[in-house]
């Protein structure tokens, strides 16, 4: 028995009963694409260059520094790989991890991320990955250089509710303007 599924109406019934827009065109320019871009680099290198304040200590004891500490995690040192990693076959799952979504071209980080798989992360569906592919094509029309890459932190705490908070801090701290946390502050125009 063959599976048959009868359409409801004809194929000139429908016509003009739905539009479909093109999600890829941009209004964009290319000089609020650089304004925008170079608010957030102003911002990050601020981050960046500010020397984090020193709890002081009542005994001349050895400090330990806390490998969880977002003052002290620099995504931009991270060893960056291609963004579709995730395509590429993997030995395992990977390990609980952090991860930025950089522009190394502008250096801003885009996007800050937990992960309990670093291997398996942004396989399906991720709101970045569409955001990226957005960026990408605004960067692609207006004939503009972008190189983006993925970093990841494997040191970060094996327990969700930890790294879940390290993610916060950080999130908060850089404004990586992907991270919906941030779009007060930098609009959204690659979500659409």
């Amino acid at each position: 028995m063959t599976e048959y599924q009868p359409s409801l109406f004809s194929a000139s019934e429908l016509r003009g009963c739905y539009k479909v827009t093109p999600t890829n065109s941009y209004t964009l320019s290319p000089a609020a694409l650089a304004d925008w871009k170079q608010r957030i680099f102003a911002y990050q290198q601020q981050v960046q260059q500010a020397i984090p304040l020193q709890q002081g200590r009542l005994f001349n004891l050895a400090a330990q520094a806390d490998p969880a500490d977002p003052d002290t995690l620099d995504p931009f040192s991270l060893p960056q790989q291609n963004t579709e990693f995730w395509r590429w076959q993997a030995d395992s799952a990977g390990v609980a991890a952090l991860y930025f979504v950089i522009d190394s071209e502008a250096s801003i980080l885009l996007y800050v991320g937990e992960t309990v798989k670093s291997n398996q992360r942004w396989k399906g569906e991720h709101d970045c990955k569409r955001y990226l592919l957005n960026y990408r094509q605004v960067h692609y029309q207006h004939q503009l250089p972008s190189t983006l890459g993925i970093a990841f932190w494997p040191a970060a705490p094996a327990e969700t509710r930890p790294r879940q908070r390290l993610e916060l801090a950080l999130i908060k701290k850089w404004r990586s303007p992907f991270n919906k946390e941030n779009w007060q502050f930098w609009g959204t125009p690659f979500t659409a």
